[in-house]
């Protein structure tokens, strides 16, 4: 486990001036995460104009390279979209094969020289993804024997055709990739069909789902955020903590890592919850809510990642914008990380913040999307909306006074903090 403060200064000097970064998230049958398309963006505002393929693609894999990929993809694999000229040039010498998919489209046109050129990289241990598979044309027959991956579009192919499709490309042992999955009944299809993996805006954008119950360990985590919020002695949060044995031995977990810097091994709940202090046990019972005790240190679940990045990312912005008040970047950890729990319990926030002490600020911010942390999450939910990136950002940006190439950097800074969080502190 790590210290949920590292890097509390800021991010380090990461310079991104000439191209940008978005990430869809890729999910696996159990919707924990396995891949994520990279994504080309010449801006962090509006649509991708995109002058060549060929550009384009060198613009995400030099952006990749540049940041490294442990904090563009984590453990996950990147899918990156080329093209006939973007195979056929020696770019690739850039990007570790085994972290990536080369993603080409079912129309590009299955030339001698790219079949040849991408049984070479096959050869050589390259992955390839074909994308946009709607039927059975030259291209797909050509290329299916040396792809690994079929994405399917869900939203635009009829049901009847994707029926069709599936077992054949499952006879052929290929994984199969549902693109665009907006809804839950595009979803459950998808599943039906015995898609293997999916990407969509049904997983980046979540929705409030009804009749969802707490686990015994969430309802534990939530007695003890009250408990911490509303300042209660240690005694009360060691009973607490006591009533749930998984909480404790992550807790004991927690303090014993270097990261923490204790200089004797910590045994006891009192000394552990002493060391950590509030601030950080409160952040650490805030991400815990987050992750599903049967999946803690095996998988990420994409609520936990986008809870965890947004609310380190409102952190950073809080601090950059008002550098001398700590406590204002606190709260805005808070509000990133609980303006998501309306989707984790599939309850309206305002009963949430019924059953949760919280201040004027973080109220405000989480009901209305007011005051200055209300701006800072208008922002971020923004961001993450990759494909709709629009007006709203750049007059949000001139009222918070800040410059695109900074809102970046801090986007990248929240990535890799959320990466880490997620992957040795859960």
């Amino acid at each position: 486990m790590i210290d949920l403060s590292l890097h509390d200064a800021g991010p380090r000097n990461l310079r991104v001036r000439e191209f940008y970064l978005g990430r869809q998230p890729i999910l696996d049958r159990n919707q924990n995460l396995f891949g994520y398309e990279l994504l080309f963006r010449n801006s962090p505002v509006g649509p991708a104009h995109i002058t060549t393929e060929l550009s384009a693609t060198a613009a995400v894999i030099a952006h990749a390279s540049q940041l490294g990929m442990e904090r563009t993809v984590g453990d996950a694999l990147g899918f990156v979209n080329v093209d006939a000229d973007v195979v056929m040039t020696d770019i690739f010498s850039f990007l570790p094969k085994e972290r990536m998919v080369l993603e080409l489209c079912a129309t590009v046109p299955a030339t001698p020289q790219l079949l040849g050129r991408v049984a070479e990289l096959a050869g050589h241990g390259f992955r390839f993804a074909l994308a946009d598979v709607s039927g059975e044309n030259e291209t797909v027959a050509a290329l299916v024997p040396w792809i690994d991956y079929v994405k399917m579009d869900m939203r635009n192919t009829p049901l009847s055709t994707l029926m069709k499709l599936a077992p054949r490309f499952r006879q052929q042992k290929k994984k199969l990739v549902a693109e665009k999955v907006e809804t839950r009944e595009e979803f459950k299809n998808a599943l039906d069909l015995e898609f293997d993996y999916f990407q969509g805006y049904y997983f980046s954008r979540p929705v409030i789902m009804s009749g969802k119950k707490l686990s015994p360990s969430q309802l534990a985590v939530m007695e003890l955020m009250t408990l911490v919020t509303s300042d209660a002695d240690n005694i009360e949060i060691e009973r607490a903590i006591k009533r749930d044995v998984s909480l404790a031995l992550n807790l004991l977990r927690l303090v014993n890592t270097p990261a923490v810097g204790a200089r004797q091994r910590i045994d006891s709940l009192s000394q552990a919850v002493t060391l950590l202090g509030r601030r950080q046990l409160q952040r650490w019972l805030q991400i815990m809510l987050y992750a599903e005790p049967s999946k803690r240190g095996h998988s990420m679940t994409p609520l936990l990642m986008l809870a965890t990045t947004r609310g380190r990312l409102l952190e950073l912005l809080a601090s950059k914008l008002r550098p001398s008040q700590r406590h204002v970047a606190d709260i805005a950890f808070t509000v990133g990380i609980m303006s998501l729990m309306d989707t984790l319990f599939g309850m309206p926030m305002v009963e949430i913040l019924a059953q949760i002490p919280v201040n004027d600020d973080v109220s405000d911010a989480l009901l209305h999307r007011g005051g200055f942390h209300g701006d800072l999450l208008k922002l971020a939910e923004c961001i993450e909306r990759i494909e709709e990136m629009d007006e709203q950002i750049v007059p949000a940006l001139r009222n918070l006074a800040m410059s695109t190439d900074e809102l970046v950097e801090l986007e990248l800074a929240a990535f890799e903090w959320s990466d880490n969080v997620v992957r040795y502190a859960l």
